[in-house]
């Protein structure tokens, strides 16, 4: 809610969801939730090392953000390409708030992780000598985006990552469980994670409501983008992980640091849901941006013109809709020919084709929507949340590695290369019994009234209105208000189960954000603030933490940009 001075107050958020008791439990290790590239990766590399992991995946192994990855995976793979490169380019489109180490892990060791994937069986797309084809995509000053078939690497590393599963399926020391949704996280009586519930729909011998007990637990649950109307992100990504990790206690960082893809294909002002993406690999292969007139807009506005850094092609497509007063824009990809686009984006031709589209001659309708969180569960270089016991990567987390904006084709990259850490990190705490067995504590926890699953158009749109890419102290204070009206409800006729479980996620992130989107008074990464459309390093040269403290109320506090990711040293606001 907002006081008379237009503040947003901090919201109360309940420890967990209303679901009935655990009927059944089972032991691992480890548990791994989520199969995109970060979960699946984490949990192959742990399977070598530990006695037993758990893999939970809220619907099928392949239903994740992965496989929607269009453009590629970016590694400074080419010999006249270098990490510092990679690095820098990466620090110009985080826009000073890039944990400079967590950085340069990221791109010194991308390019192995990289061939690891290739040595395990993905299928890149090769140059005529055999090498790994490297192409260009936005905020990068070299060629080094590797992709496979195409427009579908995502799909390719995930075929990849399943086929290495499957080979180790009947092994006694990893458990695969599909369909099964984590509702919340078990937390010991000294405030270590040792565990989560879950619940499993219907499938094999598990049924209902059960715990997972473990040593730790290591959230790779992806994204948040359906806390808006439109998205590029696929249904399942209602930041279950986040929410959970949020209600046990741990630290979330830069929620309101959300990437909006500059070229999504516009499908009208009632399409809502997961809409179609139109690569960035495609203005990298020559399309570009223009108006109603047919003229180009971007030239002028960055040096890399239509390849400039996401936000600022999102800002510039914005500026343009609303000074032209148009709904979108336009992607001129026709130059390009049939036969070049058939072969290098089969997968986008065919859905445009789908829509009524044709690419080749045909200006496609373009305008932003939500597509990447940078900000979620913090964590260090090891992939450690502030809660011992519980570890995030994959787009769930902040490691840090974006900042205020995400570079393009990082995101993979990322994925792959902070598993690997946390895989790292969790064998060699077990081996020195720094992760011992703990029981979940019986204390009485405060238990949400859940949202109705009708609801949730309500929270997207309070979000959409309120904390998209144009936002503004009254926007935001609007969202944050609808919300808390939402969250004040008297208790529904909802049935706890998933989509209401979901639902309820989503209102408690919005909440989170929206906070937060409103106390950052200035323009920076996804965002143009009307109010505040400056940058301002004097005084928001810093990371905006927030953390749920006994007894429910949201507390938020600063670290300074400087200070490396995952420690805290600001002092509460």
């Amino acid at each position: 809610m907002t006081d008379t001075s237009g503040a947003v107050s901090p919201a109360t958020l309940p420890r967990r969801l209303a679901a009935s008791a655990p009927g059944w439990s089972t032991e691992a290790d480890v548990v791994v939730v989520g199969s995109g590239i970060a979960g699946l990766t984490c949990a192959l590399r742990l399977r070598e090392r530990v006695d037993r992991v758990l893999l939970v995946t809220k619907t099928v192994l392949s239903a994740g953000s992965t496989q929607w990855a269009q453009g590629g995976i970016a590694a400074a793979l080419d010999p006249e390409d270098t990490p510092d490169e990679h690095l820098e380019d990466t620090l110009v489109a985080g826009v000073g708030l890039c944990d400079v180490d967590a950085v340069r892990a990221l791109v010194t060791e991308g390019p192995d992780r990289v061939r690891e994937l290739v040595a395990l069986g993905a299928v890149f797309d090769l140059d005529a000598g055999g090498e790994i084809k490297l192409t260009r995509e936005g905020g990068h000053h070299r060629d080094r985006i590797a992709h496979a078939g195409g427009d579908a690497t995502g799909a390719e590393i995930s075929r990849a990552l399943i086929a290495a599963l499957q080979k180790v399926i009947d092994d006694p020391g990893i458990e695969v469980v599909e369909h099964a949704l984590v509702v919340d996280l078990l937390t010991a009586d000294d405030g270590a994670v040792c565990g989560v519930t879950l619940h499993v729909i219907g499938e094999g011998q598990l049924d209902g409501v059960g715990a997972a007990r473990a040593r730790a637990v290591v959230l790779a649950t992806g994204g948040l983008g359906q806390i808006y109307t439109s998205t590029t992100n696929p249904p399942v990504a209602t930041g279950d992980g986040m929410a959970a990790a949020l209600r046990a206690g741990a630290r979330l960082a830069d929620l309101e640091f959300v990437q909006f893809h500059p070229t999504v294909l516009y499908l009208g002002e009632g399409s809502t849901g997961q809409q179609p993406l139109i690569s960035e690999a495609v203005r990298g292969e020559g399309a570009f941006l223009v108006d109603d007139r047919g003229e180009r807009f971007m030239t002028g506005r960055h040096e890399l013109a239509d390849l400039a850094p996401r936000d600022v092609v999102a800002r510039g497509i914005l500026d343009v809709m609303g000074e032209r007063g148009l709904e979108h824009v336009w992607l001129d990809a026709r130059q390009l020919g049939a036969e070049f686009l058939e072969e290098r984006f089969p997968s986008i031709v065919a859905r445009c084709r789908e829509l009524g589209f044709d690419p080749a001659t045909d200006l496609l309708p373009v305008a932003p929507a939500q597509h990447y969180a940078s900000g979620g569960v913090e964590t260090d270089l090891r992939g450690r949340s502030s809660v011992d016991g519980l570890y995030a990567c994959g787009e769930a987390s902040c490691t840090g590695v974006h900042g205020a904006n995400r570079l393009a084709s990082n995101s993979l990259l990322e994925g792959l290369v902070f598993a690997h850490r946390i895989a790292d990190d969790v064998t060699a705490r077990l081996a020195a019994g720094e992760l011992p067995r703990r029981l979940p504590s019986d204390a009485a926890e405060q238990a949400a009234d859940l949202l109705d699953a009708a609801r949730r158009i309500e929270v997207q749109r309070a979000m959409t209105r309120g904390c998209g890419p144009l936002r503004t102290a009254a926007s935001t204070s609007e969202a944050a208000t609808a919300l808390d009206v939402l969250a004040a409800l008297p208790p529904s006729a909802a049935e706890p189960g998933p989509a209401s479980w979901e639902t309820t996620n989503l209102l408690h992130l919005g909440q989170a954000l929206a906070l937060l989107a409103h106390r950052r008074e200035e323009t920076r990464g996804g965002h143009l603030r009307r109010d505040h459309p400056e940058r301002d390093d004097a005084r928001w040269l810093v990371h905006q933490e927030v953390v749920r403290e006994p007894g429910g109320p949201l507390r938020v506090a600063e670290r300074p940009a400087a200070e490396p990711m995952g420690e805290r040293t600001g002092e509460p606001t």
